[in-house]
């Protein structure tokens, strides 16, 4: 099968396509045609070779998310069967092939059928962000309704389903964007109040919204000195959470207020086998929520085929997109 691979780490350069074994189903897994995969920040993180523990082994097939059809089933497998069209976050990591390529192999735990109103695009959108906003905001901060919840992003990949996430547990959301485009389409995916961060400083809107007291819950997407600005916005007996804190930070406004931390990093599940489960379970969650319009996605008007990975990288790393970088496979 063709393959798009990687055989060093580096630049969005280091792709090229691939002659490679077709994968054969093995017990507990199952083969899926890929129509579809999504770009994630830890897909470009591993092409660099910023996360080496957690690559594939050389050459590698990257990329986690996966939208497609089951076209061969394993022995033990009784979720799915030939013909079924399913969604997940289930490779591109030690141990597993990756979704840039035209079959995948996977393991049924991290597999949900695919909502049936939206497009492969757009539930390749959906797996990995949308695992990690659960995570952080049901399973960390146990999010309860009326709190009052900041989401850093509204329209980056975990933030733009945050949002909705919040908004289904009851809290009062608020998100910070860059641009009123951006503000505007967090306001239609479900959020109270939207914040320009580049007009207001934490401490304005700290102030503004919350008279002085901060926020319940604070949910960093970004990273970088936006962890430190969580701190300083979260309420006394808050809750931070991150999902990017490879960083050094003075950890001092967390004892001043009795802050929590909680840090999630989905893909260690994915390299787990005795928790895979977990995320089958959410994305079967998710299906249902999908179907019912309570959960929609946001990608990128910019949608690349299989022979643009390279595009489609370097989109995400420039941080120009608006909701996910989608490729479709058209090979």
């Amino acid at each position: 099968m063709k393959a798009q691979v990687i055989k060093k780490f580096g630049n969005p350069s280091v792709f090229e396509i691939a002659e490679v074994p077709k994968p054969e189903a093995i017990p507990g897994h199952v083969v899926i045609q890929v129509k579809a995969t999504s770009v994630n920040p830890i897909d470009t993180k591993i092409r660099f070779g910023v996360v080496p523990a957690i690559a594939p082994e050389f050459p590698a097939i990257l990329n986690s998310d996966v939208a497609g059809v089951v076209v061969e089933v394993g022995e033990e497998v009784t979720e799915f069967k030939v013909g079924d069209e399913v969604f997940g976050c289930a490779g591109g990591v030690k141990g597993t092939g990756g979704a840039l390529a035209e079959y995948m192999l996977a393991d049924v735990q991290l597999l949900a059928p695919k909502p049936k109103n939206v497009t492969m695009v757009q539930a390749a959108a959906l797996p990995l962000v949308t695992i990690t906003a659960w995570e952080s905001l049901y399973d960390r901060a146990n999010v309860q309704n009326g709190q009052s919840v900041l989401i850093h992003g509204a329209t980056g990949g975990v933030g733009h389903v945050a949002i909705q996430l919040a908004k289904l547990a009851g809290a009062k959301v608020y998100t910070t964007a860059s641009s009123e485009e951006k503000l505007s389409i967090g306001k239609r995916l479900g959020a109270d109040v939207s914040i320009n961060y580049l007009e207001q400083s934490v401490e304005e809107y700290v102030k503004e919204y919350t008279d002085r007291k901060g926020f319940d819950v604070v949910f960093d997407t970004v990273g970088g000195e936006n962890l430190d600005q969580s701190f300083q916005a979260a309420a006394t007996y808050g809750t931070v959470l991150s999902i990017a804190a490879r960083s050094t930070h003075d950890l001092s406004p967390l004892h001043a207020k009795a802050l929590s931390l909680h840090i999630t990093f989905m893909i260690l599940k994915i390299m787990d086998k005795e928790k895979r489960q977990d995320y089958g379970n959410i994305l079967r969650a998710v299906t249902k929520l999908v179907e019912e319009g309570k959960i929609q996605p946001l990608v990128d008007e910019r949608v690349f085929n299989f022979d643009q990975v390279q595009e489609a990288h370097t989109l995400l790393e420039s941080k120009n997109a608006i909701g996910k970088v989608v490729l479709r496979n058209e090979w």
